[in-house]
Order: structure tokens, then C-alpha cells, then sequence
């Protein structure tokens, strides 16, 4: 199941969580616009999204990113349907982030 998380709260796991992966889901130019400090970026509409994200380590704890947080639900859906166990959604997306950026 899909949890939402605040920026707030993303921006304490961030810093506190060693299991915190975070993942921007936005095209690498609006990657270039900014960035959460430390998220990796891997852009939803890629045609190789869903074999990229079958490869990561499912005992991960993911924090999926986007604008607004629209396409960072429908990754972390997709993640869940796929067996990962802990997903997360940053409600907001960039638009509502007040952290650091790259």
C-alpha cells in the first residue's frame, strides 16, 4: 500500500532514515530545474521505467517525487503492484518542497 508523506516529513526521513531511497519521477529538464538534495532522478515517461524500477532492492524504503505529485503516485502504485513494500508519495510534489535543492 502507497503512504503519502508531507515534504516536511520527507525532509526528516531524508536525513534520518539510511533505508531512504528517493526518487524524482519528472523529465531530466525539470530535473535540471532543481531537485530534493540526494534523490536520484528516473523519469516516469522513460520507456524503460518499469524494468528499471523491477531492479531495485525491494527491502528499500522509497520516496517517489515529481511536480505536483501526480506521476510520483502512479510510480509508487506501480511499485506496490509489484511487490515493494514500502512506498511512499510526497504529497505536493516540487511545488509544495521548501528543502534543499541540488
Amino acid at each position: 500500500m502507497v503512504k503519502n508523506i508531507t515534504p516536511q516529513e520527507l525532509e526528516t526521513v531524508a536525513k534520518e532514515n539510511e533505508n531512504a531511497v528517493l526518487i524524482d519521477v519528472r523529465s531530466p529538464e525539470e530535473c535540471a530545474e532543481g531537485m530534493v538534495d540526494g534523490a536520484l532522478n528516473m523519469n516516469l515517461f522513460d520507456a524503460n521505467f518499469l524494468e528499471k524500477i523491477g531492479k531495485l532492492d525491494k527491502s528499500k524504503d522509497y520516496y517517489m517525487i515529481c511536480r505536483s505529485g501526480s506521476r510520483s503516485n502512479s510510480a509508487a502504485g506501480a511499485m506496490d503492484q509489484m511487490g515493494f513494500e514500502s512506498v511512499y508519495n510526497m504529497l505536493g510534489g516540487m511545488m509544495a518542497w521548501g528543502g534543499e535543492t541540488v
